[in-house]
């Protein structure tokens, strides 16, 4: 499956969707520019990785680079449906302790603040 990515708004918040293998070279990089995008739009993006196959620890590290470029900006990323396989992943790079993850969307969407309270 080649790597693809898509943004959406819901309710003031970014979702970004991934698919396909996050790995060293155009998925990653593609991760990379996608994450940038959504917080050159919006300060709340979600990353919704239900559809991403595999990633690796270039993957993770573009996931950690924009972690802490949102958090440079007063801006927060938050992951969304985390395969067991992912999940293994960031808990053994202790990485769940870093990202909030969330199983639903709405669940995901009203963990932010408003938006009046973020001013947005």
């Amino acid at each position: 499956m080649k790597v693809h990515a898509e943004t959406h708004d819901v309710d003031g918040v970014t979702i970004l969707q991934m698919r396909g293998r996050i790995t060293l070279g155009e998925g990653a990089s593609l991760l990379r520019e996608a994450i940038r995008h959504s917080l050159n739009h919006n300060s709340r993006v979600i990353i919704d990785l239900a559809e991403v196959t595999y990633i690796d620890s270039t993957g993770l590290g573009e996931l950690v680079g924009g972690w802490v470029s949102a958090r440079n900006r007063g801006a927060d990323i938050k992951l969304l449906h985390l395969k067991s396989q992912i999940k293994d992943l960031l808990q053994v790079t202790k990485l769940l302790t870093v990202f909030e993850c969330f199983e639903d969307q709405a669940v995901a969407i009203a963990s932010f603040p408003s938006a009046a309270a973020a001013g947005s």
